[in-house]
């Protein structure tokens, strides 16, 4: 009897919410990974390289192309609302008022993992075959891990500062500050690497056309009630998701321009909080599962293991060294670049998102993206239990006020 795609996909929708669900409340992993982490981790089970190759009937059975493909389009616009509320509450005036310590951290905590993670790329470059895409140049793979080892992931950062009750201190603001500033880097950079020089007139246009319909966008939200402005901005995210991807800059480019350029006064701060929970609640998981839906073992899994290793002392190391740069620049307490620099680490979500990107474009093997992925899993699990013993001995510096006040 053949069974109707409708069926498999609402069975498919019931391993998904289920089983991350079910190891997150019986094994009570929130101190650690939150649930969020926990539905990568079960992607990344629920893909071919695990259950696909111990259970191929039962993957091929459920997942089929048809199934795959509707899956694919809910995860396509889950994570596209995603990165614009991202770039919506990404708090340029604040970087801007401690611009002298924000500056020096952010950028230290990137430029150090950067350099330290295209050490990474040019290793895997050098040590066998199959990491690179079949589009990919080799100064396009170096930096894009590179920048993959320096990401940090905003909403899984607020996350965390919330459960280390310090997320409205003016320690976790400053957090806030310095990822909030490595996040527009983050894309600036995806930008630079996906330039198309074969699309580059189309590119052109789209640039100029955005910031002219980014001046009109403003006015027009600004002129409509807020219940508008929630409908306003979601027709915007895809208009220039659909502009962005047409130039050849991917969507997701084009999902953070459309948030960024929305002021977060424009929404209720309370309503914007929980709309990004409820995606993450009822869409992201979708994501996490096509997400892992990609990952291939074909090189062997010691060697992406070993891959993944790699990419993780470069990303850890890199962010440690330049957050502690930061702190004998700064003048910083002892143990505070310890704090902030481990809480840097949270990469799940965001450079999941980049490394999609990367693959998308055949910039990297499906190889790769799967050691990306689980370095940063990894490197998001090793935050908490690294900072709470020294946050337990730095609580006067949670209500120590900036450098610049």
């Amino acid at each position: 009897m053949t069974i109707p795609t409708t069926e498999l996909f609402l069975i498919a929708m019931v391993i998904i919410f289920t089983i991350p669900y079910l190891f997150w409340r019986v094994l009570k992993t929130d101190y650690y990974a939150p649930l969020a982490v926990v539905q990568i981790i079960g992607g990344i089970v629920l893909g071919p390289g695990i259950l696909g190759a111990v259970f191929p009937a039962y993957y091929d059975f459920i997942f089929t192309p048809a199934v795959i493909q509707s899956l694919n389009g809910i995860a396509w616009w889950a994570v596209m609302i995603f990165v614009w509320i991202a770039g919506i509450e990404l708090d340029l005036k604040s970087a801007w008022t401690n611009r002298l310590e924000t500056g020096v951290t952010a950028g230290l905590a990137m430029i150090m993992p950067l350099v330290f993670g295209c050490g990474a790329g040019i290793v895997l470059l050098n040590f066998s075959g199959g990491w690179i895409g079949p589009k990919g140049h080799d100064w396009q793979f170096i930096v894009g891990i590179g920048m993959a080892c320096a990401v940090t992931a905003l909403p899984i950062l607020v996350l965390f500062l919330e459960k280390l009750e310090i997320l409205r201190q003016p320690l976790g603001q400053r957090i806030l500050r310095f990822a909030s500033l490595d996040d527009i880097a983050i894309w600036g950079v995806l930008a630079i690497i996906l330039l198309d020089w074969g699309r580059v007139g189309r590119q052109a246009m789209f640039l100029l056309a955005f910031f002219i319909s980014a001046v009109a966008i403003l006015k027009l939200m600004r002129a409509v009630k807020e219940s508008d402005r929630w409908y306003l901005g979601l027709i915007w995210l895809a208009v220039v998701g659909f502009a962005a991807d047409w130039s050849g800059l991917h969507y997701m480019v084009g999902a953070f321009l459309a948030g960024v350029v929305l002021d977060a006064d424009l929404f209720d701060r309370t309503k914007l909080d929980r709309f990004r929970d409820h995606v993450l609640l009822a869409i992201m998981p979708v994501f996490f599962l096509s997400t892992g839906l990609r990952t291939n073992w074909d090189v062997g899994g010691l060697v992406v293991f070993g891959a993944a290793a790699i990419l993780l002392v470069a990303a850890v190391s890199g962010k440690l060294v330049g957050v502690h740069l930061a702190g004998r620049i700064l003048n910083w307490p002892k143990g505070e670049a310890h704090v902030i620099g481990w809480l840097l680490q949270t990469k799940a979500l965001i450079m999941i998102i980049f490394v999609n990107v990367l693959l998308d474009k055949g910039i990297i093997s499906n190889q790769t993206f799967t050691a990306a992925l689980l370095m940063a899993v990894a490197s998001t699990m090793l935050s908490i239990p690294m900072v709470t013993p020294q946050l337990a001995k730095l609580r006067n510096v949670v209500d120590k006020p900036s450098a610049e006040g």
